[in-house]
């Protein structure tokens, strides 16, 4: 496992707590020197997401000093800021979230003294960007729904895809709509559709999320 890997690693369970907080927290002090910068994520679909799109730009976030650190729900925001923003390591951030959780982000950055009075676009100068709703909706849109069909083919996915839209909950929504929530259906669903709609992107019309995200930690 890298370094910062390991970082990684080191910084869930020292947000986490417990009775290994304090080998974790020794375990990333150690580590940090190798970090340039430490992107905030809700979920492990956000960081396959990003991952996927620096690689297709030609970089390696890796080798750039840039960890993406998925927070395991955005309520967790405040634990991640504590042991590696101002209160702990004091390390340079950036972070994705959904516009519902936009606030949480908001208070708990204010919180810990980076800004004051944040607004959407405070928020963005510090390089926390904003889906309009989520990750998947803004893939959606970018890729438009029929191209998003093709991928859920590919992935071997239109007779499970068929069958949750005959639901009847499904019937009568929009197909953005019940694409979206169709990633949501299983565990691992969302990081693997994640990686393949990035994969198929026009890289002249990235979510802008994404895309700003990923200009501010170059």
């Amino acid at each position: 496992m890298d370094g910062l890997r390991r970082f990684c690693h080191a910084l869930v369970a020292w947000a986490a707590g417990g009775a290994g907080a304090g080998a974790a927290a020794a375990a990333a002090r150690e580590l940090a020197g190798g970090v340039r910068t430490v992107v905030l994520v809700e979920g492990s679909s956000d960081q396959v997401a990003l991952q996927t799109l620096a690689t297709r730009r030609g970089r390696d976030l890796g080798a750039e000093g840039v960890a993406v650190v998925p927070l395991g729900g955005a309520m967790n925001i405040g634990r991640f800021l504590d042991v590696c923003g101002p209160p702990g390591l004091g390390l340079p951030l950036a972070g994705l979230c959904d516009i519902g959780e936009e606030r949480h982000f908001r208070r708990h950055l204010q919180r810990v003294g980076l800004g004051s009075g944040l607004t959407h676009t405070g928020l963005e100068t510090l390089g926390f960007q904003v889906c309009v709703a989520d990750l998947e909706e803004e893939l959606i849109r970018a890729l438009g729904a029929e191209r998003v069909r093709q991928v859920i083919d590919t992935q071997g996915e239109t007779r499970p895809f068929l069958t949750f839209q005959g639901q009847p909950a499904q019937r009568e929504r929009p197909v953005e709509h019940q694409l979206r929530r169709f990633m949501g259906t299983h565990s691992g669903r969302k990081a693997l559709y994640a990686r393949a709609l990035v994969a198929r992107l026009d890289l002249e019309h990235v979510p802008r999320p994404l895309e700003r995200l990923l200009t501010y930690v170059s």
